[in-house]
């Protein structure tokens, strides 16, 4: 779903009550050791040295900065939550932070970090037109999974900025053909495998233009209107292609049929155009959360690690990408590239593990800082963060997240006194809309103590 636009949800909560006995029970387990005033006892010594793992008993000498009544608001139904110090690698806070759970749009990091790892910034979808030299009068259109691909005029944009555009391809088309008319247009978007719909996501997600099918060959997202970041999608994007295409040509391809199917071996290729560098991809991907996006780079990633770019291949092949940079995927369960599915399961504890790499801007994770939202300000924070929050305004870097049943918030924190955190915050269930409010102020909680945060999770009476 558009983490922007999101309706109020179901009413069924199990809220993290004060003096939960439960609740404190997993932090026993999880390593926190409750002293009677409900503050965690003091360690025998400091965490001096970064290590390569979070430890998960913080020392609490000068930590006195208490969120657990913000925590404990009752919007906060099933909360996961945990926040580093990546400097020292010491958990400030944390509730359920090694429990994995759904991710929503935050699933997006990871893709993010997948594509760039296997695919690089620098990655460009070709999509190509060939003439068939068996068939006389017979054009092949060959997808290779650019989404972008927009089918508006020359001198507008569509919301994929620069895209490359039908047009260029008709163009290219037409100074082939030399007047020589187009009796017949295939369009071939074999280029990935399986269904190109996860039964898993509510078919309204595509209705109400929030994603669309994921074909090879698509033009806009495939959206009824190219220049609207959420609008209604088709259920047949691939026809949608040759459509605009056809028109585009003009008068000499007015009596094409349109096919679709597979592109022959006797052919010769007369038009091409290639899209922006995926770095550009990601920057919009997760400034808006843009899902189309994230689903084809999860399959772009697949094919080129020699899987099939079925949505099936996506687990494997997303978490070979995330190894390659160097972080640890036990444990982890991923069903797409978007977040849409709800049975995404991955730990606010690896979530922040990859936003220490992002804060560190390791390899080409930079982009991902870059395209993060900033709250108050820009994406899909741009609306949020203010009245009561505004002092964390343009201090929080992060990704919005937010499906039927879940609110996520990820990113990092330029905290008041200087400290850079990074953090995670998700609330699984029957959720309201104004659990929104509720992490933005926990966030902002966060933001006040910064180093100074208190592992105490159990609000005061």
């Amino acid at each position: 779903m558009s983490d922007s636009n999101s309706p109020v949800k179901h009413l069924k909560a199990i809220a993290i009550g004060a003096g939960s006995g439960l609740l404190i029970l997993v932090l026993i387990i999880g390593g926190f050791t409750l002293a009677s005033t409900g503050k965690p006892a003091a360690t025998t010594s400091q965490t001096s040295t970064p290590t390569d793992s979070p430890t998960v008993s913080p020392t609490t000498d000068g930590r006195d900065c208490d969120v657990a009544n913000l925590a404990a608001d009752k919007l906060l139904i099933g909360l996961h939550a945990q926040v580093i110090n990546p400097a020292t690698n010491e958990v400030l806070f944390d509730i359920l932070g090694d429990t994995p759970a759904q991710t929503a749009s935050v699933m997006k990091l990871l893709t993010a970090a997948a594509a760039l790892q296997v695919l690089g910034p620098n990655y460009r979808v070709e999509t190509k037109v060939y003439a068939n030299l068996d068939v006389p009068g017979q054009i092949v259109v060959v997808g290779a999974g650019d989404p972008t691909l927009s089918r508006v005029r020359v001198g507008v944009q569509s919301v994929y900025q620069d895209a490359p555009k039908i047009a260029d391809l008709a163009v290219q088309i037409n100074a082939w053909s030399r007047a020589t008319p187009i009796t017949s247009i295939v369009l071939d978007s074999s280029y990935f495998a399986g269904p190109s719909w996860d039964p898993a996501v509510a078919d309204s997600e595509r209705s109400l233009g929030y994603q669309s099918p994921v074909t090879a060959l698509q033009v806009d997202g495939d959206r009824d209107n190219p220049t609207q970041e959420t609008s209604p999608r088709s259920k047949d994007p691939v026809n949608r292609v040759g459509v605009a295409l056809k028109k585009a040509i003009g008068p000499l391809a007015i009596n094409a049929v349109l096919t679709q199917g597979t592109a022959g071996s006797n052919l010769l290729q007369i038009a091409e155009v290639k899209s922006q560098p995926i770095s550009k991809w990601i920057t919009h991907m997760l400034n808006v959360s843009d899902n189309t996006e994230a689903e084809f780079l999860a399959r772009l990633v697949s094919k080129q690690l020699g899987f099939d770019g079925s949505l099936s291949s996506i687990d494997q092949s997303i978490k070979s990408g995330l190894a390659s940079a160097g972080l640890a995927t036990d444990g982890l369960n991923l069903k797409d590239g978007s977040g849409e599915n709800e049975e995404n399961q991955v730990s606010a504890t690896f979530i922040n593990s990859l936003l220490k790499k992002v804060l560190n801007r390791d390899g080409n994770f930079d982009v991902i800082y870059q395209g993060l939202p900033v709250a108050g300000e820009s994406g899909s924070l741009a609306s949020r963060f203010n009245g009561a929050n505004i002092d964390a305004a343009g201090h929080i870097f992060a990704k919005t997240g937010w499906t039927r049943h879940e609110y996520s918030l990820a990113g990092i924190i330029k905290a008041k006194d200087g400290t850079n955190l990074t953090f995670s915050i998700a609330t699984i269930g029957d959720l309201k809309d104004t659990t929104k409010q509720a992490i933005d102020n926990l966030a902002t909680g966060f933001y006040r103590c910064g180093n100074k945060l208190s592992a105490n999770t159990t609000p005061t009476k």
